[in-house]
């Protein structure tokens, strides 16, 4: 366990960031449910919110077991693109605030860590 390295030579690092990523994202996410969402775009909305706080308990899936989950990780990074890009550029066209940007920038942290996460666990064949 010396040098920030858990079992199977897993940087520790790499549990906390999908434990964290996990704990932020439902702490983000579950409050706007008691928002009210665009007339007419509610079900977007909802479906937005759940699909997204589903795939937080994936994180925290990973982060128990990142060796196991590694194949999980490229989705998760493209949850955060998902969010991250288009968020990215409509703010740049003026069409979102700024506090869409920092979340979509959040994101695409979190996404960079999720891909530097994957390529830091080795592969394990059976």
């Amino acid at each position: 366990m010396a040098g920030g390295i858990a079992a199977a030579g897993v940087p520790r690092w790499i549990s906390w960031w999908f434990r964290g990523a996990a704990i932020f994202g439902l702490v983000a996410l579950l409050p706007q449910y008691l928002l009210p969402q665009p007339a007419g775009a509610e079900l977007v909305a909802y479906g937005f919110i759940g699909t997204a706080a589903a795939f937080q308990l994936v994180f925290w899936v990973i982060a128990g077991d990142p060796v196991r989950y590694r194949p999980l990780m490229l989705p998760a990074v493209a949850e955060k693109l998902a969010f991250g890009v288009p968020a990215l550029l409509l703010f740049a066209s003026g069409k979102v605030p700024a506090p869409v940007l920092l979340f979509g920038a959040i994101d695409l942290l979190l996404g960079l860590g999720f891909f530097l996460a994957w390529r830091a666990i080795p592969i394990h064949r059976a």
